[in-house]
């Protein structure tokens, strides 16, 4: 899909940051992606979990004791016709946070819908591991998980002190992310089937972050 492609997609799009540190790496490259999305002239949200009270997921069918936060993360991620995913690599997977909350959630939120990925880890390898794992959970959701992922290698030292990028290669490639993500998530949502998956086709294998 072509990066100077920036025809207007007006969808609502949300990220989740998968990190509650303060001045989390993470939630600034999700924010770096949905930016992306803005470009397209796309709503969107970024929700952060530190600032949601959740409980553990248990299986339960029982929902009577949930805080009612629970019910206003799905909300939130009902409304949106795309939803970008943020993950620190932890031990080869994706966060436990990130791990909690979607279990707190379902097809409802997901089904049918786009699902791009950005994820950062203090090594030289990059979050592969993770973000591979988190492309299983969104297929298994019934989401529609996008070519185009990011990575961000020994994010330590790749941020400045104002929050940004420093290569504007990884950069574009994080924006680029939220703009494929609010593509397809309009191409879908408009009925243009045709279309819609000529661009799939034609987009990238799984690029991430390899070529720096």
């Amino acid at each position: 899909m072509n990066t100077t492609d920036k025809e207007d997609h007006p969808c609502k799009i949300v990220g989740i940051s998968g990190s509650i540190r303060s001045g989390s790496y993470t939630t600034l490259a999700v924010a770096l992606a949905l930016k992306g999305a803005e470009e397209l002239k796309c709503d969107t949200k970024l929700i952060n979990l530190r600032d949601y009270q959740l409980v553990f997921c248990d299986g339960k069918d029982d929902e009577s004791q949930f805080p009612k936060d629970v019910f206003r993360l799905r909300d939130e991620v009902k409304q949106a016709q795309g939803i970008i995913l943020g993950t620190p690599e932890y031990h080869g997977g994706y966060s436990g946070v990130l791990k909690n909350a979607l279990d707190l959630m379902g097809f409802e939120e997901f089904e049918g819908k786009m699902l791009g990925l950005v994820g950062v880890s203090g090594g030289a390898m990059g979050a592969f591991g993770a973000m591979n794992s988190l492309r299983e959970v969104g297929r298994a959701l019934h989401a529609w998980v996008v070519p185009e992922q990011a990575s961000i290698p020994q994010a330590w030292q790749e941020f400045d002190e104002a929050g940004k990028l420093k290569d504007p290669k990884l950069d574009e490639r994080v924006r680029q992310v939220g703009r494929q993500v609010a593509r397809f998530a309009y191409l879908h949502g408009s009925g243009k089937t045709n279309e819609f998956l000529q661009k799939w086709e034609k987009s990238l294998e799984n690029p991430g972050g390899e070529e720096r």
